[in-house]
């Protein structure tokens, strides 16, 4: 009913049954037939794979195997030959075959070289039909990369310069450089690269000078980024002495494969030539630096030594010397033409071992053209200092010491520093008048003892002894002093510690007992609690005297031991202190001095009213007189105490706020509680009556 395909579907299964036509009944069981589809050629091979790429090392033998390709047909392998592919090469075959079986590409030359060409395309085709006529084909295309080897040695590039005929002969590319004399060491002269056809580490060189002589001033070094030489100098050219150098420099690679060692040396050599030019150069000195040693006793106008230097260019012009002054104190001098160095001043060497000179050098016809030299100059020691003894010059001795007994040790100082070391020797000098009371005796350690010769001694006859001491030297020509050494007699205990002596200065010569020490300490901490006692006190009294003075004069309570005949008697009590107390005014009740009217308070204003309830102020007044008749502790005189109204005849008029009148809703009685301890009872009763009144407008 179709055309089939057996690569999409290789059989059918078909079901039969035979029925009768005429009733349709079953005539036998169901039957199955299966159908296969018979396979022809009619599928071509495909490679799979594409795109195929692969690579080979240049130079690579015969046969030496690239990558394998592969193709697939559709058709039936197990009918005919429909399926069977041999592979072959369409294009490329010069280089490269392909074993027809199994697909696998070769090399077919050995001379494959990546500098000529790196890269082949193959045309690869797949037949069926094992290849036999009427057999159906595909293709595909391979690239194949030729990868590097190090087959190629450095080369120099060819000089843009002509070359001479010896170079030439020798196969030497030939470069040029100039630097100028005055160039310092390290200076770049120039850069060459030989060249390599290889690509990647194959290219990896260095470079290196030939002639072992020309390695100390010239030094070549590898770039690793450009694979250049480069030539640097390093230490400075001289146009006088040479005016040209030539050097041989040999590039060679780093990696060298041994499988092409036959196709020669993988390195090159060229012909370096550099040309000093000449420059106007300062003068040089001969030698560049050095010390010089003089002694310390040398006489002034003394020549120590001689300087020189010399123009280096052709004019060898003359040199005249100068000093640096900054480099020394005028100590030494210098000749202008000869450049011999003199003394001017005496030499110390204990004042100054080393004197830094800067000397400069300047050429006659040029002053600008200068060179300076750092000379040490070393002061060489003569025995010119006496050994003088070492503090202290004075000790004690004991009444009671023994024959022998230590008594000082002597050292001494001397500023002199020979060369094989100090030595001294000591001895009483001869007109010593103790030496039957002490003894010297030296020491290997340039030190010398002191002891006691014969016992007692007396105090009171004689307290102190001179003892005169001879100190030599070793030196030539040796010195000598005379050192006084003061000995006290003193008082000592059972220990042998010194008590007392008849001189003041050894009064205290010990230091003092623990026990003194603790007690001028107590002394001190007492004396400093008292300071501060006295300070808290005083500070206390002062704050009492600051709180009652701040206190309002209003609290003030006046108490008599009489009682008078009310406020209507102005007779008995002098009033002018009320008066001038608070400055009332006569017939007034604000009047007065506004300057002490700002220092009071405002009294609340309050007028009672005709509805208002002064028992409050009765129950109070009657609680006040039953404590007062209950306290045992009162003074035996009548207490005067006014509550509420003070009266109606007071020329002071009344202080009270009782008879002022104000609506509840224009007082502020909050500030009777800052007026005081004195005033908060009075505060609470004027809090408690406002509340009354609030309550019932609530």
């Amino acid at each position: 009913m179709e055309r089939l395909d057996r690569e999409h579907k290789t059989f059918y299964t078909l079901r039969a049954q035979a029925r009768d036509r005429h009733t349709d009944r079953l005539l036998e069981p169901e039957s199955e037939f299966i159908i296969k589809v018979q396979d022809i050629n009619d599928s071509e091979p495909r490679f799979l794979q594409v795109p195929y790429i692969g690579s080979v090392p240049e130079l690579s033998p015969v046969g030496t195997s690239v990558m394998v390709v592969s193709a697939w047909d559709a058709d039936d392998p197990a009918y005919g030959s429909s399926a069977r592919v041999v592979y072959s090469v369409l294009d490329g075959e010069k280089h490269f075959t392909v074993d027809s079986k199994t697909g696998v590409i070769r090399t077919a030359v050995s001379d494959l070289d990546r500098e000529s060409q790196d890269r082949y395309d193959l045309v690869i085709q797949a037949t069926d039909m094992a290849g036999q006529l009427g057999g159906l084909s595909g293709s595909t295309t391979v690239t194949i990369v030729i990868t590097d080897v190090n087959d190629n040695p450095p080369r120099f590039p060819q000089s843009k310069i002509l070359l001479v005929a010896e170079i030439a002969s020798l196969g030497m590319k030939l470069y040029q450089f100039s630097v100028a004399e005055s160039s310092p060491p390290g200076s770049v002269i120039g850069r060459v690269k030989a060249e390599d056809a290889d690509v990647g580490e194959n290219t990896d060189m260095f470079y290196q000078i030939q002639q072992q002589e020309m390695g100390a001033m010239f030094k070549v070094s590898t770039d690793s980024i450009t694979q250049e030489a480069v030539l640097s100098i390093i230490k400075s050219l001289d146009f006088e002495t040479q005016k040209e150098h030539s050097l041989v420099l040999e590039a060679q690679n780093r990696f060298v494969d041994p499988r092409f060692a036959d196709l020669g040396t993988f390195r090159d050599q060229a012909i370096i030539k550099v040309t000093v030019l000449d420059v106007d150069e300062p003068p040089k000195f001969h030698p560049l630096d050095g010390i010089i040693e003089v002694q310390e006793d040398a006489h002034i106008g003394s020549v120590i030594g001689a300087i020189t230097a010399i123009d280096p260019d052709k004019a060898n012009n003359p040199i005249s010397y100068t000093l640096d002054r900054n480099s020394d104190d005028g100590i030494f001098e210098i000749d202008v033409e000869s450049g011999e160095i003199r003394i001017t001043k005496p030499l110390d060497r204990e004042t100054s071992g080393w004197h830094n000179l800067t000397v400069q050098a300047h050429e006659t016809g040029d002053p600008l053209k200068v060179s300076f030299l750092s000379l040490r100059i070393r002061i060489l020691d003569v025995n010119d200092n006496p050994p003088e003894l070492a503090t202290p010059h004075e000790s004690s001795v004991c009444e009671d010491a023994l024959p022998g007994q230590l008594i000082q040790t002597i050292s001494v100082v001397d500023r002199d520093e020979p060369m094989g070391g100090h030595r001294f020797y000591f001895r009483l000098a001869p007109e010593s008048t103790a030496e039957h009371h002490f003894t010297l005796l030296n020491v290997k350690d340039n030190t010398a003892s002191v002891h006691t010769h014969r016992m007692p001694f007396d105090r009171r006859e004689q307290d102190m002894f001179i003892l005169p001491i001879l100190v030599v030297d070793s030196g030539t020509p040796a010195l000598s002093s005379t050192g006084t050494l003061t000995i006290r007699v003193c008082g000592c205990d059972s220990s042998g510690t010194v008590q007392s002596c008849n001189t003041t200065a050894y009064v205290m010569a010990g230091s003092l007992s623990p026990g003194a020490l603790i007690a001028l300490l107590v002394c001190v901490l007492i004396l400093v609690v008292l300071i501060l006692l006295i300070l808290a006190l005083k500070r206390h009294h002062q704050g009492h005297l600051t709180s009652e003075e701040d206190e309002d004069m209003r609290d003030n309570v006046i108490k008599y031991n009489d009682e008078g005949g009310g406020e209507q008697d102005t007779e008995a009590y002098d009033m002018s202190a009320l008066r001038s107390l608070y400055n009332f005014s006569d017939g007034s009740e604000a009047g007065g001095d506004s300057s002490l009217a700002s220092q009071r308070h405002p009294l609340p204003q309050w007028f009672p009213g005709a509805e208002l309830d002064f028992s409050l102020f009765r129950d109070y007044i009657s609680r006040k007189v039953r404590l007062a008749d209950q306290d045992s502790t009162v003074p035996p005189y009548d207490s005067f105490q006014t509550y509420a109204f003070e009266g109606s005849g007071s020329s002071a008029a009344s202080l009270s706020s009782i008879s002022s009148w104000s609506t509840g809703s224009q007082q502020d009685l909050s500030q009777l509680g800052s007026w005081g301890p004195r005033f908060r009872q009075l505060a609470a009763l004027y809090a408690g009556h406002r509340g009354q009144e609030e309550s019932p407008g609530s």
